[in-house]
C-alpha cells in the first residue's frame, strides 16, 4: 500500500517492487487517483527504470488511461498502439481523490469505479493475443501531476482449463481435445481443492466486509456466511466494521472457510467477541474453552504464540461441508428457498432445472469453478446450459452438493446410480463419484 499518497510529476511514471501481481497475467490494482486528466497504469514484465516513460517503451505491455483527451476518453494501449478508445466523459476529478480497480486475467482487462474490485464496472476489453507475463505496475501521468493513494495489488484464484466438450455458455461453447490430461491434472489438484480455495477470494465473492481504520476491502461469499452464522445482510453487500482489525476477521473467516485458524492468545477475545456478534457459535465455545483453561493454568500459552482452533471433523475429508461449521439444513433451506442464488441451470432438450448458487458447485468441482470464474462474458451470466446431461441425475448430483448425500431413490436405481456415476467423474466430484462406486460395488456383492 502507498502511504498517504505519491505525486507523479508530469510525464513520469513510478515503480515499485512491491506493486506486483502476485501471479504472471493475472491480478487486480485498486487504488485513489486525483488528477485532472490521464490517470494513467503500465503493466509490464519487468520494473520500469527511473526516467520511464510509456511512450518511450519498445518492451511488451499495457497501458490503460483513464481521462485522457481532457478527461473525455478511456484508451487502452498494446505496446504502444491504442486498440480501446472510447468514450468516458468525467473518469477523473480534480476535486477530490476518485476510486478505481483494474483487473487482467490473460488478456481480459476490466476497468471499474468506486473501491470495491469487480463492483461497478466501467468497460471490459479481450486482448486476442494477450500477454500473459505482465506482473509489475507503474503509476503514470502525461502533461498533468496526478495524485495516488491507497494502491493495493489483489490476486486472482488460479482457473484451471476448461474440462468438458459438452458445457455451453449462453452461445458460447467450450472444446477442449486434451481431456485426458485435463483430467489427471484435475485429479492431482483435487486433494486441495475445496472452500478453503475462496477464502478471501474475490472469484464469485457477492460481499464484502470493510474493516479498520484504513478501511481494507475483505471479499466474502453470502451463502457460505448464511449457513455458518448470522451476519444479517441486510440490502446491502457491505458490512463495514472500523473498529475491527483485520487479523481478526481473517481467523473468523478461516475458520468457516477451512475449519480451522490460529490467532494471538492477545486476540482471542475479539475472536471471542466478532464469533458472538455474527453467531458462529462452534467458534464461539472454542474461544470460551481456551480461555477457560487459561484461566486454570495461565502458563498454558506463551504470551505472543498462536492459539490454534479447530473444528471437529465428523466427515471423511476435510474439504467437505460436513467438516467445516456450515450447516447443512441451512444451506439447504438456501436452495430451496433461492436466497442468495445466482445462476439459473439449464439442460439442453430439458429446460429448467434449478436456480443454485456458484459457490456450492464450485467448492465441490474443479470445472464447475472454471465455468464461473473463467474472467470472460460467459461466466458474468446468470444463466448456464448444459448439453448431454440427464435431467434426474443432474438433480441428485445438485442435492449431493448441498448436502454430501445419496438420497433414497439414487440408491434403490442402479441405473440412476450408473448416470451419476458418470456425471461425477465428467464433473470432477470426487466424493461422490466414490460414493457411487462403493453403492454399485455393494449392489454387485449383494447381488
Amino acid at each position: 500500500m502507498v502511504e498517504k499518497f505519491l505525486t507523479v510529476p508530469p510525464f513520469e511514471c513510478a515503480w515499485r517492487e512491491d506493486l506486483k501481481f502476485q501471479e504472471a497475467g493475472r491480478g487486480c490494482v485498486a487504488f485513489d487517483a486525483f488528477a485532472c486528466n490521464d490517470v494513467t497504469l503500465v503493466f509490464r514484465e519487468n520494473v520500469g527504470s527511473q526516467g520511464y516513460h510509456y511512450k518511450r517503451d519498445s518492451s511488451p505491455h499495457y497501458t490503460i488511461i483513464l481521462g485522457s483527451h481532457r478527461n473525455r476518453r478511456l484508451r487502452i494501449e498494446v505496446n504502444g498502439k491504442t486498440v480501446v478508445d472510447e468514450a468516458g466523459v468525467g473518469l477523473c476529478c480534480s476535486n477530490s481523490f476518485q476510486s478505481y480497480w483494474i483487473s487482467i486475467y490473460d488478456g481480459f482487462i476490466s476497468i471499474g469505479n468506486g473501491k470495491y474490485p469487480f463492483q461497478d464496472v466501467v468497460f471490459q476489453w479481450s486482448d486476442s493475443h494477450p500477454n500473459c507475463n505482465v506482473q509489475y505496475i507503474g503509476l503514470s501521468s502525461w502533461d498533468k501531476h496526478v495524485k495516488y493513494r491507497n494502491v493495493n495489488v489483489l490476486s486472482l484464484t488460479h482457473s484451471l482449463k476448461p474440462l468438458s466438450k459438452r458445457m455451453v455458455f449462453g452461445d458460447y461453447q467450450i472444446e477442449e481435445d486434451d481431456i485426458a490430461a485435463a483430467y489427471k491434472q484435475l485429479r492431482m489438484d483435487y486433494d486441495k481443492w475445496g472452500l478453503n480455495n475462496f477464502l478471501e477470494s474475490w472469484d464469485l465473492s457477492d460481499m464484502i466486509f470493510v474493516v479498520g481504520p484504513e478501511e481494507r476491502p475483505v471479499p466474502a461469499h453470502k451463502p457460505i456466511l448464511a449457513a455458518s452464522g448470522n451476519f444479517n445482510f441486510c440490502s446491502s453487500f457491505v458490512i463495514t466494521m472500523p473498529t475491527v482489525s483485520y487479523p481478526v476477521l481473517h481467523a473468523l473467516l478461516h475458520y468457516i472457510y477451512t475449519g480451522w485458524t490460529q490467532i494471538p492468545h492477545e486476540q482471542l477475545h475479539s475472536l471471542r467477541a466478532l464469533s458472538l456478534h455474527f453467531q458462529v457459535m462452534p467458534l464461539v465455545k472454542q474461544c470460551e474453552e481456551v480461555m477457560e483453561r487459561f484461566k486454570v493454568d495461565n502458563k498454558l500459552f506463551d504470551t505472543g504464540k498462536n492459539v490454534e482452533l479447530t473444528y471437529p471433523c465428523i466427515g471423511p475429508h476435510r474439504s467437505t461441508l460436513s467438516s467445516l461449521p456450515v450447516s447443512i439444513q441451512r444451506l439447504g433451506q438456501l436452495k430451496l428457498s433461492g436466497q442468495y442464488s445466482d445462476v439459473d441451470i439449464y439442460i439442453e432438450s430439458y429446460g429448467f432445472v434449478a436456480r443454485v448458487h456458484r459457490i456450492v458447485l464450485s467448492l465441490w468441482s474443479i470445472p464447475f469453478s472454471k465455468m464461473f470464474t473463467n474472467g470472460m462474458s460467459e461466466s458474468m451470466s446468470s444463466e448456464v446450459t448444459l448439453r448431454d446431461v440427464p435431467p434426474e441425475a443432474f438433480k441428485a448430483m445438485l442435492d449431493f452438493l448441498y448436502d454430501g448425500q445419496l438420497n433414497e431413490k439414487v440408491i434403490d436405481s442402479g441405473s440412476l446410480l450408473l448416470q451419476l456415476l458418470l456425471l461425477a467423474d465428467r464433473f470432477g466430484v470426487t466424493f461422490l463419484h466414490q460414493e457411487c462406486c462403493k453403492m454399485l460395488l455393494e449392489g454387485l456383492s449383494q447381488g
